[in-house]
């Protein structure tokens, strides 16, 4: 990391512990409870790019042993360099090669098969895809959520999916459900809230007959 990177990096969590304890608390609640939204612990600075409770939460989850792929537009920002100072991750250009993939609003997102899903015997060796969007609007109409974590069935409201790819991502989903235990998990990102899709969670569009 040359000097300027160093130059333009801003500060982490305000305090690291309770940072990360506080925004690893929420991220498995957010698993836990597929659909539901939360509000995340503002508790550090961020990059100019990204959503700063995107930032947060990787913040929380990296480190040393784990290899990230930022989409484009985060890839040409400080936010590598940020991402590298405060939790010493890898960056990688591949996005397979990903335990940890954030997505800035408006990027394409990879196709999910083509993460990684782990295997029958290790499935926690899959890829997390933390995605931006716009909004969560919950027990709003637009997608309808069931499986463990929520009792009969949970609405969920999604806006800000890139190039009108929200009935891409559901098609992409029922194959990433169906491939249990292997399969990806995706935190849904606002500016300050989150919402996790836990691959064990079914997904069904409300256009759908």
């Amino acid at each position: 990391m040359n000097a300027a990177d160093l130059k333009n990096i801003v500060a982490g969590f305000d305090h690291e512990a309770f940072g990360s304890q506080a925004v690893f608390r929420v991220a498995l609640d957010a698993l836990s409870h597929p659909g539901r939204v939360f509000d995340m612990p503002l508790v550090s600075a961020r990059p100019h790019q990204g959503h700063r409770a995107a930032a947060a939460l990787l913040l929380g989850l990296l480190d040393a042993d784990t290899k990230a792929w930022l989409s484009p537009t985060l890839a040409n920002s400080e936010a590598p360099a940020w991402l590298r100072f405060h939790t010493g991750c890898q960056i990688v250009t591949a996005a397979q090669a990903a335990q940890f993939l954030w997505v800035a609003q408006g990027d394409d997102m990879p196709a999910l098969s083509s993460l990684q899903a782990g295997s029958d015997a290790y499935p926690e060796q899959s890829a997390t895809c933390v995605l931006e969007v716009s909004s969560l609007h919950a027990d709003v109409a637009g997608w309808r959520l069931q499986g463990p974590g929520i009792q009969s069935e949970r609405k969920l409201c999604v806006q800000g999916f890139a190039n009108g790819f929200a009935a891409e991502f559901v098609a992409q989903w029922a194959d990433n459900h169906a491939s249990f235990p292997r399969g990806v998990d995706v935190f849904l990102i606002t500016t300050t809230q989150i919402a996790g899709l836990s691959r064990t969670t079914r997904i069904q569009s409300d256009t759908e007959s």
